[in-house]
């Protein structure tokens, strides 16, 4: 790999120090590994505690005994905790390696000094493609500016064919029109599997009621969409439709009829979630929780093999609606944001360029995560912004186009199919009559600080119950976790007709305006007692609660306890389980009796101050319905983080386009709040629950270390195994790897002098010196091994040497030992670095991976720094 232009960051070269040098890290010496191409490991241990020795199979042809070191500090374990389950990855993964095809030449001007003057007919990886060669293992970090370079050359390869035949010009034409092509796939097959998820939900959610006697698949609104005998009153009463106490009893009047509707709606519940959970844990362990802590990890680097996989889409997809239709207090937002990835990352391998190079299926993935957004909440423009803001790790000006595009095909599909019946795109689409005025401005920044407060105490009680369900039993049994909660949710969710509507339904509810003959509860005002109190146009005035509204304002009051408490419990579940539409019920249920109270306070008290002038009698003053949005934004903005796109998302979603400066207010304040108690959003710290190797960029680095103070080796741990440019045998680099479990090796002149050269990778050792014994005749554990350009002088009687200078980086990134740490840590999150060097005068010193970065960070900050269990 060249990296011109990067490598150059903080290099020099001379003669002098003496260096010390080292490549462990005590105790678990992997830590030092490469950065280009991945070996067994990338740096760092991938062991969970408790876990077994993991094997991985199948990464390309043959058998490769070395990639796996049998020691006790091995790192591939076959019990991996991800995401709170203790997954199995012993079997075979359902996603293909990245390349399992030839190595790719990347530098011309490598190839160009590889004609060296041998007498025997020698291999070089560069000259005759490896397979297997150049691609990554599971959980290892990819090499941003390695896989870039290769498309760089792969592109200018097609560019220069293009102007010698036409064939080769259709060839540059296609290559360039792909991924468009494949944005528009993605935004077909993610828009069409959340309308029919959309649609399942809703029936699997009405069907815990009762059941169409027309016709089972119809859900409660479409049973009775042909009927004639429904009232205005009683809009949801039709013949069609029977509870399912009418359906057993032959009557829905009476406490026996009330029992027996209350033990359906819990067995449905139970059915449903342990159909999910069960699902979740036979086939496809990933599909469980949001999928955002893993996305946001997998965007900046990390490999996760099967996690986007056929497999968990087909589960999260099915269990989805389950979990969703099962009551529990969870969202399917997030969880689709990990379906549109799981179908981008398989429609990636339709198209060589994404296939083989996981820095570009990393540009589809971003545009992927801004689809998942435009199906859930039918905003397409939110999407593109909450993949920029909140997800993706590099964004550049074409995913953004190519984001744009495919959110826009996947809202056009979801629109078509039109799930929610309504001839609209949108989930909750209100329309208020009344402007806000200036005064509102307070409650709006009470109900963001509100939100604040509710996301910062709901981040820390829910890693701290994630702790506890990781750190006990409870952890080892899934199922009877789900179905305990399940249980409790409908148990105590049924008598409350709030908190028994899912939360959709719900929020719609919150958010709707009161016309004069709505018939809802939050409605129960008392009617004006003359015309001129009606209101003007469409509007209504402000009316004195009745009896009706004090009954939903209580109910409303224990829905709202019952929900922060419950949620708290549900995300983190074995089950896919979004945080979204918890989030805003919580909130829009807080604004609604903030609402309603403003309502009041401006209706009993015209004469005040604060409503002179703006407020008269028989005026519509104040909207509920808003207080409820700008509700449901502070409170996800408290649990997430997000600012733009959520303000974006809002007004897409309601069409209340002309609150936009309230819902800035209210979204701002709750960040401010919620970042005094901790600048870690919801998924920021799962992620960091997990011990993924995620360097957060919102994060700052002020501490005054250098790069000597973080690197690896310390005095007391064992030397760096390096390899020499020459004068090494095969059967000594074999001997060096069995005997090490590092994930590459650092190759320089010699032994006395230590000057860098270049920097190798074990799996690509393992794999050169495997494919050379099988396809050059004569290579035995005599033969030598030489990186560079030309090959030394052998005696005649001599075995063929072993050419591997193809396989070796050239360019490693390298800083000196006083490079201060804040520039260090800049450079790993920008260039998307695994591994750098470190140097001194030009001789190795040691190495800093981003899993010793990672963990000063967390010594700096008084955390465990042995949480990071990944690299």
């Amino acid at each position: 790999m060249t990296a011109t232009g990067f490598s150059a960051v903080v290099k020099f070269t001379s003669h002098k120090q003496q260096p010390a040098v080292v490549n462990g890290d005590g105790a678990n010496p992997s830590h030092k590994t490469s950065s280009l191409v991945s070996g067994p490991r990338d740096g760092g241990s991938v062991k969970a505690p408790g876990s077994e020795r993991m094997e991985n199979p199948g990464y390309c042809p043959g058998s490769f005994d070395g990639l796996h070191h049998p020691s006790d500090d091995d790192d591939d374990d076959e019990m991996v905790d991800i995401a709170g389950a203790t997954l199995d990855f012993s079997s075979t993964d359902d996603v293909p390696p990245l390349s399992t095809g030839c190595y790719e030449e990347y530098s011309g001007s490598r190839a160009a000094g590889m004609n060296g003057n041998s007498p025997s007919k020698l291999v070089d990886p560069l000259e005759d493609p490896v397979p297997g060669v150049g691609t990554y293992e599971d959980f290892n970090t990819i090499d941003w500016v390695r896989e870039k370079s290769k498309d760089r050359d792969r592109h200018r390869e097609i560019t220069n064919k293009s102007r010698q035949s036409t064939v080769a010009l259709l060839h540059s034409v296609s290559d360039a029109f792909s991924g468009w092509l494949l944005m528009l796939l993605v935004g077909l097959l993610s828009g069409a599997l959340a309308g029919g998820i959309d649609i399942a939900a809703h029936w699997l959610t009405d069907m815990k009621g009762g059941l169409c006697l027309v016709g089972f698949w119809f859900n409660h609104e479409h049973c009775c969409w042909t009927s004639n005998e429904t009232t205005f009153q009683e809009r949801d009463q039709c013949p069609q439709w029977q509870s399912w106490a009418e359906l057993i009893t032959g009557t829905s009047e009476g406490a026996f009829a009330y029992i027996v509707n209350y033990m359906m709606y819990i067995f449905w519940a139970l059915l449903f979630s342990f159909l999910a959970v069960t699902l979740v844990r036979a086939f496809a362990p990933y599909a469980c929780g949001s999928g955002i802590p893993e996305i946001k990890t997998i965007l900046s680097g990390f490999i996760i093999r099967g996690y986007l996989g056929k497999w968990t889409l087909i589960i999260k997809t099915i269990t989805l609606v389950l979990a969703v239709s099962s009551g529990l207090s969870l969202g399917k937002e997030g969880p689709l944001v990990h379906v549109a990835c799981c179908c981008a990352n398989i429609l990636c391998h339709l198209f060589t360029k994404y296939r083989k190079n996981e820095a570009k299926r990393r540009e589809v993935l971003s545009a992927a995560a801004a689809v998942g957004v435009s199906v859930a909440f039918g905003a397409p423009i939110g999407g593109v912004l909450f993949s920029l803001e909140e997800v993706s790790y590099y964004f550049p000006l074409k995913t953004l186009w190519r984001s744009f595009f495919a959110a826009l095909v996947a809202a056009f599909t979801l629109r078509s199919i039109n799930p929610f019946g309504n001839s609209r795109l949108v989930l909750f689409y209100v329309e208020f009559h009344a402007p806000w005025h200036l005064v509102e401005l307070a409650p709006f920044i009470l109900l963001g600080i509100f939100g604040g407060l509710w996301g910062a105490l709901f981040i820390k009680a829910n890693i701290a119950w994630c702790r506890i369900r990781k750190s006990t039993c409870l952890g080892r049994y899934p199922v009877i976790e789900v179905l305990g909660v399940a249980a409790l949710t409908a148990l105590l969710a049924y008598p409350n007709s709030y908190t028994r509507m899912s939360g959709s339904e719900l929020i719609s509810e919150l958010f709707n305006d009161c016309s004069l003959l709505d018939s809802s509860q939050l409605c129960g005002y008392k009617q004006p007692s003359n015309t001129s109190e009606t209101g003007v146009g469409n509007s209504l005035a402000d009316r004195p609660a009745g009896e009706g509204l004090y009954a939903a304002l209580w109910q409303l009051a224990l829905a709202l306890l019952f929900k922060m408490v419950i949620t708290i419990f549900t995300f983190g579940m074995k089950v896919p389980s979004g945080l979204f539409i918890p989030s805003m019920a919580v909130g829009a249920i807080a604004g609604r009796l903030l609402g309603v109270g403003m309502e009041q306070l401006a209706y009993h008290n015209h004469e005040w101050l604060i409503f002179k002038g703006w407020c008269s009698p028989g005026a519509d003053c104040i909207t509920p319905g808003l207080y409820a949005m700008v509700g449901a934004a502070a409170c996800l903005g408290g649990v997430t983080r997000m600012t733009v796109s959520l303000v974006v998302i809002m007004f897409e979603l309601t069409g209340g386009l002309e609150y936009i400066v309230p819902l800035m207010a209210a979204t701002m304040t709750s960040k401010w709040v919620a970042d005094a108690f901790g600048r870690e959003g919801i998924y920021e710290a799962h992620i960091r629950l997990n011990g993924y190797p995620f360097l957060e960029p919102k994060e700052e680095f002020d501490h005054s270390s250098l790069a000597v103070d973080v690197m690896r080796p310390r005095r007391s741990d064992p030397a760096l195994a390096v390899l020499t440019q020459e004068g090494m045998t095969v059967g000594e680099v074999e001997s060096l790897v069995e005997s090490t479990h590092y994930s590459g090796f650092p190759v320089v002149v010699s032994q006395e002098s230590q000057r860098l050269v270049g920097f190798v990778l074990r799996r690509d050792l393992l794999i050169s010196i495997d494919n050379a014994r099988k396809r050059q005749e004569g290579v035995v554990s005599a033969s030598m091994v030489f990186f560079t350009e030309h090959a030394p002088s052998q005696p005649p009687d001599a075995p063929p040497p072993l050419r591997l200078r193809g396989i070796m980086d050239l360019s490693p990134f390298t800083v000196t030992d006083h490079t201060p740490m804040d520039i260090t840590v800049d450079i790993f999150r920008k260039l998307g670095l695994r591994q750098c060097l470190v140097t001194h005068n030009g001789r190795l010193l040691g190495i800093i991976t981003k899993k010793d970065i990672l963990k000063h960070m967390a010594q700096i900050a008084n955390r465990d720094p042995d949480s990071i269990l990944f690299n």
